[in-house]
């Protein structure tokens, strides 16, 4: 290195590959002049190392006891917890989000590694009474084997996280691929595990393109593969694992409604829409999409979403008061801005004018909180994922047809209803189609010890991620059959 500026590269066997492969420069979001720092991407080579480095510590790592495994997790638990700062910063800079967003992540990624750390000092398996007097029958869990993880860049530390760190106490070792976007902060990670002590070739990380992601699903020595992303680059990983029988998580899109009901409180609804639509910059998998909103009620509402979101600050997210920071990248920034348009051209409302809102910076990957309005259900921002601070009104005139339209699309990640009624909120539980359920609060978020996961287009079947739930996917259990000879 010639500067002091973040520097990342494949940790492959035990060491950082700094030679021979190609380096990339990762620009602020907020200032695209300005270099956050560099990585070296990997290269087929490089990949094919990493899965054999894996295979290669797989029998030394599970047959360390549990315990010390889980100790090696709460250590680095407490590790980013001494960083919170640093970390946050240079999250900032290089995803974009807000410092407050990013200092929330450090925390709860801390949190999600003592969470599973301390697994290990849970029950292992079941006894059952046998058909004998002298049978006993036992449940025995053994790790999968070697896990290919594939992340995003919207939560470049909580989702790695809530993923490696099941896989690593259950005693799986890891090949990562972070997000070209994120691989500075992804790097963090690495170092930070290595300092609690993990051992040499249980986490090789692996950036660089989309091919090496595939070149991980396709590795038959790969066992399972988690993947959270797009749809349609999951249903590709899908289909390769199927092929050769490999497991795959697959968290992917979200069209999320929020259902106003006409006796909702709208003291509580429009700070919880508001979250919904724009924490993130809405780069969420949770974010509201769709504002279902009763007749009786559409005006009201508006009265004080529209000025609320107008009212946001858009900006750096280093900078003190800014509450939405930059889209990503151009690539992501011309996306969001390309919908917008499409809505417009199909008729759709524009509801968060100009008028008397902030001028956005110079520079910078920045798009404003933007509601539109539509009474047309199936234009292309109603049906399709638009990854912004973007959401589209949609009224409705009973609860029927409101909870119609909320299940009318291929997703179902999270959905919000607002109302004061209990056997509504029971009904909406009951009826709506999706994994996470909000009753009268934001669509966005979850909690590290309760299963995650959406339903139809938004998940594969299969065990969710987080919680306890998260030991189904990387571990396999057996069923132990003994009887005394004593």
């Amino acid at each position: 290195m010639t500067d002091s500026r973040p520097w990342a590269a494949p940790f492959v066997g035990g060491a950082w590959l700094d030679k021979g492969l190609e380096s990339v420069d990762r620009e602020n979001p907020a200032r695209p002049a300005s270099i956050v720092g560099s990585w070296l991407a990997a290269d087929a080579g490089t990949v094919d190392r990493a899965v054999e480095a894996a295979v290669h510590a797989g029998s030394a790592w599970r047959r360390r006891p549990a315990l010390e495994r889980g100790r090696i997790l709460v250590r680095a638990a407490e590790l980013l917890e001494a960083r919170v700062e640093a970390l946050a910063e240079l999250l900032t800079l290089e995803e974009g989000k807000t410092l407050a967003e990013s200092r929330g992540e450090v925390i709860r990624s801390a949190e999600t590694l003592r969470y599973h750390g301390l697994q290990a000092w849970q029950p292992a398996g079941e006894v059952f009474h046998g058909s004998t007097a002298d049978e006993l029958i036992r449940t025995h869990r053994v790790p999968v084997g070697v896990v290919g993880v594939i992340t995003p860049w919207n939560f470049p530390l909580n989702i790695p996280v809530w993923k490696i760190a099941p896989a690593l106490v259950h005693g799986c070792t890891v090949v990562w691929k972070p997000a070209s976007h994120t691989v500075l902060i992804a790097a963090e990670l690495v170092r930070t595990l290595l300092e609690a002590g993990l051992p040499a070739g249980v986490l090789q990380f692996v950036p660089g393109s989309g091919a090496r992601g595939q070149q991980i699903v396709e590795d038959p020595r790969v066992a399972a593969i988690t993947f959270t992303g797009s749809e349609g680059v999951g249903r590709r990983i899908g289909s390769l694992a199927a092929a050769r029988g490999a497991k795959a998580q697959l968290e992917l899109g979200g069209h999320n409604p929020a259902v106003v009901l006409s006796d909702a409180d709208l003291d509580l609804t429009v700070p919880a829409l508001v979250t919904s639509i724009s924490s993130g910059t809405g780069q969420k998998c949770t974010a509201a999409r769709r504002v279902l909103v009763h007749d009786d009620i559409r005006d009201a509402l508006l009265d004080r979403l529209v000025p609320a979101l107008q009212a946001l600050r858009v900006g750096d997210g280093l900078a003190a008061g800014v509450q939405v920071g930059p889209l990503v990248s151009q690539s992501a920034k011309d996306e969001v801005v390309t919908a917008v348009s499409a809505a417009l051209a199909e008729g759709a409302e524009l509801l968060t004018s100009g008028e008397g809102q902030q001028v956005l910076p110079d520079g910078g990957y920045y798009v404003r909180p933007t509601l539109l309005a539509s009474d047309k259900p199936t234009i292309g921002l109603a049906c399709d994922e638009v990854f912004g601070p973007v959401s589209i009104v949609l009224p409705f005139a009973s609860v029927d047809e409101g909870f119609r339209l909320a299940n009318d699309t291929r997703y179902g990640l999270s959905a919000a209803v607002f109302t004061g009624s209990e056997r509504l909120a029971r009904r909406a539980a009951e009826e709506l189609d999706a994994g996470l359920i909000n009753i009268n609060q934001s669509t966005t978020g979850s909690e590290l010890h309760v299963p995650f996961g959406g339903m139809k287009s938004s998940s594969a079947p299969g065990p969710k991620e987080q919680g306890a739930a998260a030991r189904d996917f990387f571990t396999e259990t057996k069923a132990v059959y003994s009887s005394a000879t004593y």
